[in-house]
């Protein structure tokens, strides 16, 4: 009897002191019903951001044509490195070129429209919504009680293409400039004029 009776407050004794991790294993069936429900919830939030990306705008399509010129520009420089290299010899034909032509070729023509598709804007009554970003998505809110003042921009290809950058400036450290490339001149003119009335109506 005594050696049971030990038996049974050493296994006792074990149960108080299991670590977290494997007391755990005790709860399951709670695991289990927490997953099921963040999987139930999950297509919800992804319907909803579809939704909210459904209602941006997107930029001028001519963006697309100016971002690409610049990644040519960019690369320009590597391309001509490598082409140097393989004139030396150093490695076999093909080794050098060939990885930075490609990977050229990718940001050139790939890399500007996913940057073009993943742009967007939404102007409402009181506020302007910038949505931007491909590996880290940035979803910027600028209420027009918080903006001091508005730029509008034009570089020598913006000027080209008839673009132009739309540029809030707002009250506070964060996220004290938003920028918003990539719309037609006259888009970018009405906007502002648009945000300045806005904040019109608010001062009085």
């Amino acid at each position: 009897m005594r050696v049971h009776e030990t038996k049974r407050r050493g296994a006792t004794r074990a149960r108080k002191f299991l670590p977290i991790s494997v007391h755990h294993l005790y709860n399951t069936p709670m695991d289990d019903q927490t997953e099921g429900s963040a999987a139930q919830a999950g297509p919800k939030t992804e319907t909803q951001t579809d939704i909210d990306r459904d209602e941006l705008t997107q930029l001028d399509p001519a963006y697309t044509t100016v971002l690409r010129i610049v990644a040519a520009l960019t690369s320009l420089p590597f391309i001509i490195g490598a082409l140097v290299l393989e004139i030396a010899d150093l490695l076999p034909t093909g080794a050098i070129i060939a990885p930075v032509f490609l990977i050229a070729l990718m940001l050139v023509l790939r890399l500007p429209m996913r940057r073009y598709q993943a742009r967007g804007y939404r102007l409402d009554a009181d506020r302007l919504r910038v949505v931007r970003g491909i590996w880290f998505n940035s979803d910027t809110v600028v209420p027009f009680a918080r903006v001091q003042h508005i730029d509008v921009e034009q570089g020598p290809l913006e000027r080209l293409f008839d673009l132009a950058t739309l540029t809030v400036h707002t009250a506070g450290s964060h996220n004290a400039s938003v920028h918003l490339p990539g719309l037609k001149h006259a888009d970018a003119t009405d906007m502002r004029e648009t945000i300045r009335r806005a904040i019109g109506k608010e001062e009085f």
